[in-house]
């Protein structure tokens, strides 16, 4: 093992709240069965929406998962990562009362909020007075919400934060608990959950244009496929445990997932500029920080907007780096639709578990690579191979992009 890969943290806990699962073997399972959890909306009547199909997470009972007080003060989004936490936290067998508050951090990725919380008090506000808006209103819908119920609960005291960079954030969340290990934090709670599927959060997101208002949830989400037409949005995400190794060691952890080898974040220029898209430079970087060159990548978790041409974009930063067909690729979030500021932590957990059971899961949904797309895309049947290294790509809308690279335990 190089110097870089044995200083790196560990991750030494998973916690899954998706619409394939509510834990980390429930949703790899669902993945590796290539079982589809996008249905029709039913948070709200979507009757009168163009987009009426989405990833939900199923039969979560919040009184079951969240302290009764929290319920009223806090939204569905921060709901969903206080159970992700709380799983993750167990799994990881760490009693965070017998540690070092101060060294004990939380960083989360957000991207709209407490959306459905806000959309009711407005609601109150603009059918009543300001009078029937609730005194929680100006915490609940806060991006750093999230972040501070988690910390509050299980005794976080060292740096929190939030990082607002929509599908690309759960990314730079974890690359940030990379410094916060670095700089001598012990212990991060980190990733990211999101809960927009509200008449106010699915008019945001229409306004993007690139939702797929296909009606059949088999066709509607179709990366890099001739027939591709948009994403469909989701909901949930991941929390995870991220440890420096040796205390890890000290403490006695049982679990080790896998190693956070190299980060990276880029921006694109404006539309319209001669500048080309920075994804490439991206993951260039990420790999750069890895000190791994390109072939040491065994299989890539993309991006895959499901946009014809931000999908020619992606393969083609893929292709430039790799070479053409130079690496497998996979995009399991077409069973659960993108989760926003609660993907890319999903997919980082999904990636971990692949390098766990050195297996790639294929991507359900696209039958016929659009041409040009020059990328060895995993389809049919998940793939068995050795497995050292996985790349994770997220790009957020307006620019932002990043890369992750993570590498087997041991």
């Amino acid at each position: 093992m190089s110097t870089t890969a044995a200083q790196a943290p560990i991750v030494t806990g998973l916690g899954v709240v998706a619409p394939t699962g509510l834990s980390a073997e429930a949703h790899w399972a669902a993945v590796l069965a290539g079982k589809p959890a996008i249905g029709r909306i039913s948070r709200f009547d979507p009757s009168t929406y163009p987009v009426r199909l989405a990833g939900e997470v199923p039969s979560f009972v919040t009184k079951e998962q969240v302290p009764s007080r929290l319920i009223q003060q806090t939204d569905r989004w921060t709901h969903l990562g206080l159970s992700a936490a709380e799983a993750a936290i167990a799994d990881a067998e760490v009693n965070t009362a017998e540690l070092p508050e101060y060294e004990l951090a939380v960083v989360t990725s957000s991207s709209s909020g407490g959306t459905e919380f806000g959309q009711h008090e407005m609601e109150n506000l603009y059918q009543h007075n300001p009078e029937w808006v609730g005194a929680y209103q100006s915490i609940a819908w806060f991006y750093a919400a999230t972040t501070g119920q988690v910390s509050i609960r299980h005794g976080l005291r060292g740096p929190c934060g939030v990082i607002c960079c929509e599908q690309a954030g759960g990314l730079d969340a974890i690359g940030q608990a990379r410094r916060l290990i670095r700089t001598g934090s012990r212990l991060v709670v980190t990733g990211g959950t999101d809960a927009s599927l509200c008449p106010y959060g699915l008019t945001a997101q229409l306004s993007t244009g690139n939702l797929s208002t296909v009606q059949d949830p088999a066709r509607a989400y179709l990366p890099f496929d001739t027939e591709a037409s948009g994403y469909l949005p989701g909901e949930g995400g991941a929390m995870i445990i991220v440890e420096s190794a040796a205390a890890a060691e000290a403490r006695g952890a049982q679990k080790n997932y896998g190693r956070v080898l190299g980060y990276a974040a880029g921006f694109d220029p404006p539309p319209g500029s001669e500048r080309p898209p920075s994804l490439r430079r991206t993951i260039a970087a990420a790999l750069a920080d890895a000190q791994l060159e390109p072939g040491a990548v065994d299989v890539v978790f993309a991006d895959a907007l499901g946009v014809p041409a931000e999908d020619q974009a992606e393969a083609e930063a893929l292709a430039e780096v790799f070479g053409p067909r130079g690496v497998p690729v996979t995009a399991p979030k077409t069973l659960t639709g993108r989760l926003y500021g609660g993907g890319a932590a999903l997919d980082v957990a999904t990636a971990l578990l692949s390098l766990r059971d050195q297996v790639i899961p294929h991507t359900v949904g696209p039958s016929a690579p659009a041409p040009g797309q020059d990328i060895d895309l995993v389809l049919g049947e998940p793939r068995r191979q050795e497995l050292h290294t996985a790349l994770v790509v997220a790009r957020g809308h307006g620019g932002f992009n990043a890369a992750l690279v993570l590498g087997r335990a041991g």
